[in-house]
């Protein structure tokens, strides 16, 4: 069985993450990634820690693909490029729009040799407003569209003091929404016989993925009910062991209250006027959660407790960091923790595919690149001559080094 895009080319001109996440996706479907860096390197090789000249946070991103490294200031770089261009199925930048125009290597470039392109760039506010031009990084994008504040909100008074999320949502999402956009537009190109440009932003993201979004722009006061069905104001329990849980609904929420209740087997709550109403329920929430927190501690493990919760409908979930998790059975029957050729002799893990198809084989995790690895190989296939290869490498226009503080070789 063949990948779902094998034989789709894509070229890469993506760092750090967005951009990586959503080529990533695309290699472990089965694409042939072509990463093209700068001679700066891609400043996730920076992320630490490092294995060897290896950095983690890169790896992630980027095993498998295959990666040219030159100056685009050269004509030379630009013929290169080109060439690949005129024969990919898909280019992905997440450049500050106009930037990759400097290189003739636009959508509309591109498309002016190779109109069947799907060419998809993703920056933080969109390739045409007003904002087009500001710099974009997951905290500013997570602060300028109201997840920020969702969190501060969230933790309220718990907070010390204001902090950002500890997660880049803005970046793996807008790159998991290229990968739609990518799709997308191949289906479309195969009806019509016509590729297209897209732009996606890590703004509009933020917005098209808050699942809150809708309840807090009516700007309706819910008088103390949670919205959004409560999860967002689960609350985190102990066993008598120290093992802490979560149930994944807020007894403050109104079905979510009768669900406890009934759960608990402590139908006199239903009447206690301490939680007659929802706003009630938030004015008296210690009192509530410590009647639910003497509950669990009537159990002696999770797996007793998971099935009185089951049976009221409801979800528990143990709090693990992601080593536990690793080593949980469910992670090795889907396989979702894989080795990764860390290019020092060894193996690093790394998290597998979160697909399986029953027609389609995804391809074995790739190694990661050291910069300009595939130079020479890539050049060949743009049928650059071997004596033109070398003397680009000569004037160091062709670049690779395996170390991100050593020389190019």
């Amino acid at each position: 069985m063949s990948a779902p895009l094998q034989g789709l080319r894509v070229v890469d001109f993506t760092r750090v993450l967005a951009g990586p996440h959503c080529t990533k996706a695309l290699r472990d479907l089965g694409a042939d990634v072509i990463k093209i860096e700068p001679p700066s390197g891609d400043i996730g090789r920076k992320g630490l820690p490092h294995i060897g000249d290896m950095g983690l946070y890169f790896v992630q991103q980027n095993a498998g693909k295959r990666n040219l490294s030159l100056d685009l200031n050269w004509k030379e770089a630009r013929e290169i490029v080109m060439e690949l261009c005129r024969h990919a199925d898909i280019i992905v930048e997440n450049f500050r729009p106009g930037t990759l125009a400097r290189f003739d290597l636009s959508y509309q470039d591109v498309s002016a040799y190779n109109p069947n392109i799907v060419y998809v760039s993703i920056t933080g506010y969109g390739q045409s407003t007003s904002w087009r031009g500001r710099p974009a990084f997951a905290p500013t994008v997570q602060c300028e569209t109201g997840h920020t504040s969702i969190v501060h909100t969230h933790y309220g008074a718990a907070l010390t003091a204001p902090m950002n999320d500890a997660a880049s949502h803005a970046d793996v999402y807008t790159g998991l929404q290229g990968v739609i956009a990518v799709l997308a537009a191949l289906e479309h190109r195969h009806k019509t016989g016509r590729g297209q440009h897209v732009d996606v932003s890590m703004a509009a993201t933020m917005l098209s993925v808050n699942e809150r979004a809708g309840a807090l722009l009516s700007e309706i006061d819910t008088e103390g009910e949670p919205i959004a069905l409560s999860a967002n104001e689960s609350h985190i329990y102990e066993l008598p062991g120290g093992k802490r849980l979560t149930i994944a609904a807020s007894p403050i929420y109104t079905p979510m209250f009768m669900s406890y209740c009934g759960m608990m087997r402590r139908t006199d709550l239903l009447v206690d006027p301490r939680f007659a109403t929802a706003r009630l329920r938030r004015t008296n929430l210690n009192a509530l959660l410590a009647e639910v927190r003497a509950w669990i501690l009537t159990f002696e493990d999770l797996a007793q407790l998971q099935t009185q919760v089951s049976e009221a409908g409801l979800a528990v979930g143990e709090v693990r960091s992601i080593t536990e998790f690793a080593k949980t059975d469910w992670v090795k029957e889907w396989n979702a923790i894989v080795e990764i050729d860390d290019r020092n002799g060894g193996t690093t893990p790394m998290p597998g595919a979160p697909w399986i198809f029953s027609g389609a084989e995804l391809p074995a995790p790739g190694a990661p690149a050291f910069q300009g690895e595939h130079n020479t190989e890539i050049c060949a296939e743009a049928k650059v001559a071997p004596e033109a290869i070398q003397s680009l490498k000569d004037r160091h226009i062709l670049l690779s080094r395996r170390s991100i503080m050593g020389d190019f070789d």
